[in-house]
């Protein structure tokens, strides 16, 4: 009986061409041998031949998520969909901190457990911001997928400085901006580095050098765009005082805007192939094989969908955590620098940080770059300017000097990383000299007195 089962198999399945199946729990189908399967609408020539196609290919790759192979996640049900995004992590024991800081807010106002569970609430919500971001990249290609990473990673960061540009806030906005891209260049490319080290410690891991240097390049532009406003401010040389130094900002945010347009036009459609991962030894492009794909646990919409609901989530914690961050300034006796240089990126980087130290660990450190720098590269090219821009539209005098000192910083972490990255390879030495860099900047801004501060300037008694 059995012999005749595999006769009526092995019939379905002669004329198809042989293929490998997408799954780490099966090997390729060799000519010569059969597969039992008990429904013989498993192997029509329909489902197999959609799973021939390459992954690396978009079109390929998006029609394949209607297919047989991904059949199985596109079937998840609203309960399983849910367990996989909600429960699945460690770290979202952390979510209910959220509607507690609103509870908090609501009968106690104390300021300073508002702002402690509001931080505490929206890092699982950043986390997942991550997971289901590296979700939807599966369907497209690494450098779709970087992108994709970069920015809903600086969803989390781009809302609170909204909140916090319409409370009137701007050193808040412009700390938060400087903070996030000191915590992806130092504290996130550092643990990527670190982790990655640790992980392949027999060789050095390597990265295309094309990239990372364009990276620097647009970092150093941005720099040169905040500093001239502060020089302006501090040598008192502007011709219309108080005008001069606001119109130039605003002028050179859409001169950054166009920069980051063409940056985008050039890393997607002129040389996308600059920005594809290199192979050890010879340094030449490394076209990643079918084996190095893993298959997504929930489909493109769910992706969408859940990323539609953590973002408006994150909105309604950020409008909680700009309120609080005076009161907790006070309470907690920790400047507001380093509350906004700080501890806000810390917690809205949080998707980043875990994303490229796990890409890392996989040797996978062109997206680590990808994520990390091109993070930086995006809130330095597109956040700080878009939010001039939105200050314009509010009538809020949201501007580029970011004060000397802040300016300074800045110019020492892109030159730092830009050593870094020159080589086109990585250790976990390197990693552990960009985390202690920025263990310096964090005690720096901890004792930084900055003089237009809103606590300074509108202290408030203590309860």
């Amino acid at each position: 009986m059995d012999d005749k089962n595999n006769k009526v198999n092995t019939l379905h399945i002669k004329d198809v061409p042989m293929v490998k199946v997408h799954s780490p729990n099966q090997e390729f189908l060799q000519e010569g041998s059969f597969v039992q399967f008990e429904d013989q609408s498993l192997v029509s020539p329909e489902s197999l031949s959609i799973k021939k196609h390459s992954f690396h290919d978009p079109v390929r790759r998006s029609l394949s998520s209607c297919g047989s192979e991904n059949s199985v996640v596109m079937g998840n049900s609203v309960a399983e969909s849910i367990r996989i995004v909600v429960f699945s992590a460690k770290i979202n024991l952390l979510i209910p901190f959220g509607p507690l800081a609103i509870v908090v807010d609501k009968f106690s106002g104390h300021n300073g457990w508002v702002f402690i569970l509001s931080l505490l609430g929206i890092i699982p919500l950043a986390e997942r911001l991550g997971y289901t971001t590296e979700q939807l990249a599966c369907y497209t290609g690494p450098t779709v997928g970087g992108l994709l990473n970069a920015t809903f990673g600086n969803a989390t960061e781009l809302i609170i400085c909204v909140y916090a540009l319409r409370s009137g806030m701007i050193r808040v906005v412009q700390q938060s901006l400087l903070g996030s891209i000191l915590s992806n260049m130092l504290l996130v490319l550092g643990c990527a580095f670190f982790a990655g080290g640790l992980a392949n410690s027999k060789r050095e891991q390597v990265f295309s050098k094309g990239a990372a240097t364009m990276s620097s390049g647009l970092l150093l532009m941005a720099v040169m765009g905040l500093l001239f406003p502060a020089v302006l401010h501090s040598t008192h040389t502007e011709l219309h005082f108080g005008k001069s130094e606001l119109s130039l900002s605003r002028f050179t945010s859409c001169i950054m805007l166009v920069a980051y347009a063409g940056y985008l036009v050039f890393q997607l459609k002129s040389q996308s192939n600059l920005y594809h991962p290199v192979s050890e030894g010879d340094g030449q492009i490394d076209v990643p094989s079918n084996d190095d794909e893993e298959a997504p646990e929930i489909s493109k919409w769910e992706s969408i969908v859940w990323l539609s609901i953590l973002t408006a989530w994150i909105s309604v914690l950020s409008e909680y955590l700009v309120d609080a961050i005076e009161g907790a300034s006070l309470k907690m006796h920790i400047p507001v620098a380093f509350i906004s240089v700080i501890l806000l990126p810390i917690v809205g980087n949080a998707a980043e940080h875990a994303g490229a130290v796990m890409f890392a660990i996989k040797d996978k450190l062109d997206i680590s770059l990808g994520v990390a720098i091109g993070s930086s590269t995006q809130i330095a090219m597109f956040g700080i300017p878009f939010c001039v821009v939105v200050g314009w539209i509010m009538g809020r005098p949201m501007d580029l000097n970011f004060q000397l000192f802040e300016t300074a910083t800045l110019f020492i972490t892109v030159l730092v990383v830009a050593f870094m990255v020159q080589e086109g390879t990585s250790n976990y030495f390197k990693g552990l000299m960009l985390v202690l860099c920025y263990v310096i900047v964090a005690a720096s801004f901890f004792v930084h007195l900055d003089p237009t501060a809103i606590a300074d300037k509108h202290p408030k008694p203590s309860n």
